[in-house]
């Protein structure tokens, strides 16, 4: 009988920075099978149960972050200290006073890891130095988990939510491992009613979560990586390269890229909370078949689009202080929704157009009632959020110009047909992802159900043939999901 190698199996179960923990990962989906069924021995003992999923979800974060989870439990502690102060504070400055402290230690932490760098290179000028970074690591998701927790504290401030009375329910719910590193930002008022609820899986709920972990894995690990590694990747590392087509067709490829990156790791978070008997809201409704860029936050990354709305865009007075005031405070929180993406130029640029897009499309709205056709709204709106995807993706500000220049100076149409032959499977898996993205919702319904009908054995060939698939399309090296930089 052979020996086991204990070191490997340590190694695996170890953080590793250049193998962070990924859903559509080998290692996970081992120890998501060992996991449920632990899972389902507990469903009816709740502590035991919330206990068993919280130690859990931090031991995915440390796979994914090592040991920056304490950053985790420090969030954790201090929210949940906060609001139960507030609970039963009677003054109003005092529990004012207790918001403040959430606000900064949460705010502080995001500032510290994300943002000191940027800020030290901005004012390196104004003391005639040259900037040297400091090696600061960014830990993955801390955006999400400070704004999930901030949800919580500033929800039991306005009396919205009243303060849970365990700190393990707490905890349950900022690291619940589905959305903790790559969101959605589920609502402390949305997911707090079902912690102590026994989690009952129906035949519906099973058929759905599959399906949405199916829809997921095709999206990220077959679209997403292989068009990124094999043709997007190479035009924006370097823009000047390539002729004008070529840089206009890596935006259409990174557009698609980005969505299916990004909503595949929603719907296989999503689908995974089905699975262990929790709702989470949708974070995507098919985003590039909007009509306006206002219709696009509504369908795009819903669940920060809606924090931003509620925390932010609503308490700076939202559109109830005026015309001008209206627009000053949508530029603003677009320009707040664009640093938190990151602290880069390109990224205040990215948010910065958003905001003045989204006054536009108000304004428009205001003087002209008569809508444009359906059909050029959608592409107007389609061209407008490629052309901001050039900043958001460029690594420079000088990257993002040069694209531009090259597709406005450089555009060579006559390599439009070479180019489809030379990388024709990227193209076909660039016409397939948006064939799917504008198909008529019908269809994925329609999908859905069928994949529900189908019984267990079926479920699991199907998943068989897509896992086959991965494995056939995947390139050598991980792929880390986009947004786990934010």
């Amino acid at each position: 009988m052979p020996e086991l190698d204990w070191s490997k199996a340590l190694e695996a179960l170890s953080y590793d920075p250049a193998r962070p923990m990924l859903f559509s990962s080998g290692v996970f989906l081992f120890l998501f099978l060992g996991f449920s069924l632990v899972y389902a021995l507990l469903r009816k003992a709740d502590t035991l149960r919330i206990l068993f999923v919280t130690l859990f979800s931090y031991y995915f974060y440390y796979k994914s972050s090592g040991f920056h989870f304490l950053l985790l439990a420090v969030v954790t502690l201090t929210d949940f200290s906060a609001a139960a102060l507030m609970q039963k504070a009677r003054r109003k400055a005092v529990r004012r006073l207790l918001l403040i402290l959430s606000l900064t230690v949460d705010l502080g932490l995001l500032c510290y890891f994300k943002y000191t760098n940027f800020l030290l290179e901005t004012l390196a000028p104004l003391w005639h130095g040259s900037f040297q970074p400091l090696d600061i690591f960014l830990p993955v998701g801390i955006s999400f988990f400070t704004f999930q927790s901030l949800s919580y504290t500033i929800d039991v401030y306005k009396r919205k939510l009243q303060p849970l009375s365990s700190l393990l329910d707490y905890a349950f719910y900022v690291s619940f491992f589905p959305q903790l590193v790559a969101g959605p930002i589920v609502r402390a008022t949305d997911f707090i009613p079902q912690i102590r609820r026994h989690p009952l899986v129906t035949r519906a709920m099973f058929g759905e979560g599959v399906f949405l972990i199916m829809s997921g894995l095709l999206k990220k690990a077959v679209i997403s990586d292989y068009i990124s590694l094999n043709f997007v990747d190479r035009i924006f590392d370097s823009p000047s390269l390539y002729s004008g087509v070529e840089n206009l067709l890596g935006v259409y490829g990174y557009a698609l890229q980005i969505y299916c990156d990004f909503s595949g790791y929603s719907d296989m978070a999503i689908g995974i909370a089905l699975l262990l008997g929790f709702r989470f809201p949708d974070n995507f409704r098919s985003p590039y078949k909007s009509g306006s860029l206002t219709e696009f936050w509504r369908r795009w990354h819903i669940s920060l689009s809606t924090w931003l709305r509620d925390y932010l865009y609503i308490p700076l007075g939202g559109n109830r202080k005026g015309k001008l005031r209206t627009y000053v405070n949508l530029l603003v929180t677009m320009l707040l929704g664009g640093l938190w993406h990151g602290a880069s130029w390109n990224f205040i640029v990215w948010g910065g157009m958003h905001g003045l897009g989204l006054a536009l499309c108000k304004l428009w709205a205001k003087l002209y009632r008569r809508k444009l056709p359906r059909l050029f709204s959608v592409l107007l709106t389609f061209h407008f959020v490629c052309l901001l995807w050039v900043f958001f993706r460029n690594s420079s500000f000088a990257d993002s110009l040069t694209m531009l220049r090259q597709i406005a100076t450089d555009f060579h149409p006559e390599l439009f047909l070479p180019l489809v032959e030379g990388y024709w499977r990227v193209f076909a898996l660039i016409c397939l992802g948006y064939l799917l993205h504008f198909a008529p919702d019908g269809w994925s319904s329609l999908l859905r159900r069928f994949v529900t009908w189908l019984p267990l054995l079926g479920k699991a060939l199907l998943l068989t043939l897509l896992i086959y698939l991965v494995v056939q399309t995947k390139g050598s090296d991980i792929q880390p999901f986009i947004y786990f930089q934010f």
